[in-house]
């Protein structure tokens, strides 16, 4: 069972950049397709992005799309999710896993809050 560290959140203002990283352990990790989710306040845990095994393939949210890139190193067991022009409704806690298409499909790591300011 892979198990996952998700780091890099933090506080920055409206129109900034973050860059999540998602730590795997286990050799499995560059055989599964992988994604990132967040959950904001009061809501429901949600789909952000998600990228194939290979790298080759990936998908985002309407809201992010043009905004975040996903990105992996199977070499390293991370995976990546670059956060550009941020905006206050992106606040939320961060996770990484499994994924099967938009959904998720593993375990989760610990998460990393993420909030912007305005």
């Amino acid at each position: 069972q892979v198990q996952l560290v998700e780091s890099g959140g933090g506080l920055v203002q409206a129109g900034g950049s973050l860059r999540l990283s998602c730590a795997a352990s286990g050799r499995a990790f560059s055989t599964y397709n992988m994604g990132w989710f967040r959950q904001a306040p009061g809501k429901e845990r949600e789909f952000v992005a998600a990228i194939s095994w290979s790298g080759v393939t990936t998908s985002y949210a309407d809201s992010v799309k043009g905004r975040f890139t996903i990105s992996r190193d199977n070499a390293k067991n991370t995976m990546y999710l670059q956060m550009n022009s941020l905006k206050p409704e992106d606040t939320a806690v961060y996770y990484c896993g499994r994924a099967a298409g938009t959904t998720p499909a593993g375990p989760w790591g610990q998460g990393t809050r993420v909030t912007v300011s305005s």
